[in-house]
């Protein structure tokens, strides 16, 4: 073969790579891309627990990636006009990045969350942290990968007491009437529907004017929201201990966007994540007598602001139980029987 044509064959093996090197160049280019900001949206502000898990994710981010990865926290929901309902659709259209989620939020879209909503499933604590670290949190985790986003923690905002303005409760009876707002999902209408109350359905942001104005008598919330929010002077004089349902936190990025990180950096974000939901998860337990026993300040804090605080016994809690009974029946079908069995073993096995 001649000298000439050696180097003919030479060259278009160089081009040939070269040609190859402009197609995968891009593709590099493309991955390696980052914005100049991530939207992160949660519902609520600071010092809410779930938001100031929000905020610490986001800073960590920041920091840690030196502000290549700049996260800005868009609190209040309103990336989504205030609905906090609409975070996960948002996710999925390109409109929000980075999301710390309610799980009551995100039921609406995804039925299998309202595992947590089940009334008097998971009496405690105990029994929550053993389901999200468990099989069946790694099953839910399965079930949010399929809608396109990336979990990455689990958090938590919180076991949900009742506040109102009118009376006591300690029984079903005394629900009977009562104008009760609750976040989303139908599963709220009808476990209050069962217990005799009128259940009202209400963004958070309506939430703090519509107890002012008396438009709704009570709330469901964790004890250090209520706190937060300085619920106690909106009219809430009455508050029920009951952990009737708790509200997990989900940590998750959109998958288009998780795409385009490195794997240091997803490391970096994963690992934020983490850190922020225990940070989180300590702040919505704090003075509860769950991280201290001796440390029941939070509900120390109810009594010095007037809240007439009931905690119900173990046999008030199995009424409002049996009276709920064909909402945890109804929704367990839609849930996921297997699910919920397997839920159902895991707590009886940390009780």
């Amino acid at each position: 073969m001649s000298e000439r044509s050696n180097g003919f064959r030479m060259t278009r093996r160089t081009a040939v790579a070269g040609m190859g090197a402009m197609v995968f160049a891009p593709w590099v280019s493309k991955a390696q891309t980052l914005k100049t900001e991530y939207k992160l949206s949660v519902v609520g502000n600071r010092p809410i627990a779930l938001s100031e898990g929000a905020f610490q994710w986001a800073e960590m981010v920041t920091q840690r990636t030196n502000g290549r990865i700049n996260v800005k926290v868009y609190p209040g929901s309103q990336l989504v006009g205030g609905d906090q309902t609409r975070e996960l659709v948002a996710m999925r259209q390109g409109v929000i990045d980075f999301t710390v989620s309610s799980t009551i939020n995100i039921s609406p879209q995804v039925r299998e969350m309202n595992l947590f909503s089940l009334p008097f499933l998971m009496p405690d604590h105990k029994a929550f942290d053993a389901i999200v670290n468990g099989e069946v949190g790694q099953a839910l985790f399965k079930v949010m990968e399929s809608r396109d986003v990336v979990p990455l923690a689990w958090g938590e905002n919180g076991f949900r007491e009742l506040s109102n303005s009118k009376r006591p409760i300690r029984t079903p009876a005394d629900l009977r009437g009562l104008k009760i707002r609750f976040a989303a999902g139908a599963i709220f209408s009808d476990i209050y529907n069962g217990l005799g109350a009128n259940p009202v359905q209400m963004s958070f942001a309506d939430l703090q004017p519509a107890l002012s104005t008396g438009a709704v008598d009570g709330q469901e919330n964790p004890v250090n929201l209520f706190l937060g929010l300085k619920m106690d002077a909106l009219a809430q004089k009455h508050m029920t201990i009951w952990n009737y349902c708790v509200d997990a936190g989900l940590f998750h990025v959109a998958k288009p966007v998780w795409d385009t990180f490195s794997a240091a950096d997803k490391e970096i974000v994963r690992q934020s994540a983490l850190d922020a939901a225990k940070v989180q998860i300590g702040a919505t337990r704090k003075g509860l007598g769950v991280l201290d026993p001796n440390d029941k300040s939070s509900l120390e804090e109810l009594a010095k602001r007037g809240v007439a605080t009931v905690s119900l016994t173990a046999e008030e809690k199995r009424a409002f139980a049996r009276a709920t009974r064909p909402v945890f029946d109804k929704w367990a079908a839609q849930v996921g029987a297997d699910l919920v069995k397997k839920a159902e073993a895991v707590v009886a096995a940390n009780s």
